[in-house]
């Protein structure tokens, strides 16, 4: 007699052929709007579900993970960061966590160096003259950007994207420094012809362009706080694919309102869709609405990481991706 199939409940929309897949391998539930799960919705889902398939808007804290009884026993997250969930309280509860790390890191890699060039080359503002109809033709001195090759490019976390920023940006002739929890080793050093600083401060003030790469954890909130901002040269730019927490973004905007920083690109926020309204008034700012895995290629192969790691698990194994409490 056939076992019964797994309960999976995914909490928002995925591609077509990632829902396809799950319907002919789990007992599935799929989600019928795009909009996130209201936490009623998450409570009852944990219940009812022995995976959850949450995503970077839903919550899954302690008080969740609390309700969820005894059935659930993975939360195979959509998507590679998982600071959005309890780590340690789900553990506790015997529950496996799993994740999709490395499917996205050319495309939000792609994302920093779009946004580097946005903002040293004027790019919106050059759109929006031509969208305003206001063009008066080609002039010497009109919206004059800066020249990337050259400039001092400062990596902030140097994993996986870091790695592939830096293989990017020194295409484009750039100097590559970085920081990190760890130094890399010497032969990846060698080949990205990266430039370790042990300390984050000493290499802020000296770089033309800094790049936020590393993940949201208790020790990264704020790390580029009031203080280390303004460490930064008054015509450095920042840019930031990864979390908007790292980040102090009322600090920021204040610099760049005043002239202290040169400009910023930004594709995550501190308070998720809550931006600082004065940031969106700001010329020398370019923001993307969190458009660093958008790729086709990108959500379908988070699926299939999903897929591999819940079919592993029904199959009495560990999920090839299980995030662990060490490893954040």
């Amino acid at each position: 007699m056939p076992s019964a199939r797994l309960s999976v409940v995914v909490t928002r929309r995925l591609p077509e052929t990632v829902e396809t897949r799950m319907r002919e391998l789990f007992d599935v539930r799929l989600r019928e709007s795009d909009g996130p799960m209201t936490r009623e919705e998450l409570a009852k889902s944990v219940k009812e579900a022995d995976v959850l398939v949450p995503s970077l808007s839903d919550r899954i804290d302690a008080g969740l993970i609390a309700q969820a009884g005894d059935r659930l026993k993975l939360i195979a997250n959509y998507g590679a960061g998982v600071d959005h969930i309890d780590i340690g309280t789900a553990r506790q509860h015997g529950i496996l966590v799993s994740n999709t790390p490395g499917v996205l890191t050319d495309d939000t890699a792609d994302m920093t160096m779009a946004l580097v060039l946005a903002v040293t080359r004027r790019l919106p503002e050059g759109l929006a003259v031509m969208q305003s109809g206001d063009w008066q033709g080609w002039s010497p001195t009109t919206l004059l950007g800066g020249r990337v090759a050259g400039r001092r490019l400062g990596i902030l976390g140097m994993g996986r994207i870091g790695q592939a920023v830096a293989r990017r940006a020194s295409a484009f002739g750039m100097q590559i420094h970085y920081h990190n929890r760890r130094r890399l080793r010497p032969e990846i050093e060698q080949e990205l012809e990266a430039t370790y600083w042990e300390s984050l401060d000493q290499m802020v003030a000296r770089m033309d362009v800094l790049s936020i790469n590393c993940p949201h954890t208790p020790s990264t909130f704020h790390l580029m706080n009031a203080r280390r901002l303004k460490l930064m040269k008054p015509d450095a730019v920042i840019v930031n694919t990864s979390r908007g927490e790292v980040i102090d973004e009322n600090a920021l905007t204040r610099m760049l309102r005043a002239g202290e920083i040169a400009g910023a690109g930004l594709d995550v926020y501190e308070h998720g869709t809550e931006i600082n309204p004065r940031l969106r008034e700001l010329k020398n700012v370019v923001l993307l609405p969190h458009m660093g895995s958008a790729t086709v290629e990108g959500r379908i192969e988070m699926g299939e990481k999903v897929i591999i790691n819940i079919k592993t698990f029904d199959d009495g194994h560990r999920p090839p991706d299980q995030v662990v409490p060490a490893m954040l």
